[in-house]
């Protein structure tokens, strides 16, 4: 009746689409809110830390259907780790305190917005570096199907969903430290956005190594949320 799957196999990748565009919406309304949009963030690592388990246990699969999730799930991931981080640092230079308030007016310096401008340009190439990483994967990963079977060991490079581990650490700084983290936050979007591109090689975690990674993201999101809570009174 309508294109496309929508058994259980998809069900976490369309949450965590979901989940990036609700993320999307909260950082860029009215004065922004990062620090709901980093608990998306959070979400979609989550949903994406078990989609391709959940998918996988589904035996009887068509090649339609694996080549659908292979796709739906990069371009989940471009916006979950692509655009929503870059949503919530444009939402961190609004509230910023080091910052002038946006949007720029004609009496602004040329040092804000210089300043502004730059931080706009690392956005946009943060993105543009996810993109490419997302796309190159998946020729990659297309190529390794044709000569072996089994599930990738390693990874090229390092993957977009490390996003919402790194991003979520960051903004756990603001409540550790007395001053301003926006300026942190883009320093480690230039490093990740490199470490996208790089050619290093990284072991692809098992299953004890991505129980670890969801831990260390529960503990950062009880953390972020009691801190939220209690700087919100």
């Amino acid at each position: 009746m309508f294109l496309g799957f929508y058994d259980y196999t998809v069900i976490l990748t369309y949450l965590s689409l979901l989940s990036a565009g609700l993320g999307i919406f909260v950082s860029l309304h009215g004065e922004g809110h990062p620090y709901l949009g980093i608990f998306f963030l959070m979400f979609c690592g989550l949903c994406d830390a078990f989609d391709g388990k959940v998918a996988r246990t589904k035996k009887d699969r068509k090649d339609a259907e694996i080549k659908f999730g292979i796709q739906i799930d990069s371009l989940t991931d471009l916006v979950a780790f692509g655009v929503l981080p870059a949503c919530i640092g444009d939402a961190l230079i609004r509230r910023s305190d080091f910052i002038p308030e946006m949007p720029k007016t004609p009496s602004a310096s040329k040092f804000e917005n210089s300043l502004c401008l730059l931080l706009f340009t690392l956005m946009l190439l943060y993105m543009l570096a996810a993109m490419i990483r997302l796309a190159y994967f998946n020729v990659e990963e297309e190529e390794r199907q044709k000569k072996d079977d089994g599930v990738r060991k390693f990874y090229c490079g390092v993957p977009v969903t490390s996003a919402s581990l790194v991003f979520p650490t960051v903004m756990l700084f603001q409540y550790i430290l007395p001053v301003d983290i926006t300026m942190v936050y883009f320093a480690f979007m230039i490093v990740l956005g490199f470490a996208f591109l790089s050619k290093i090689q990284i072991k692809k975690p098992g299953f004890k190594g991505i129980m670890i990674m969801v831990g260390i993201g529960v503990v950062e999101f009880i953390v972020l949320f009691a801190a939220w809570q209690f700087f919100q009174r």
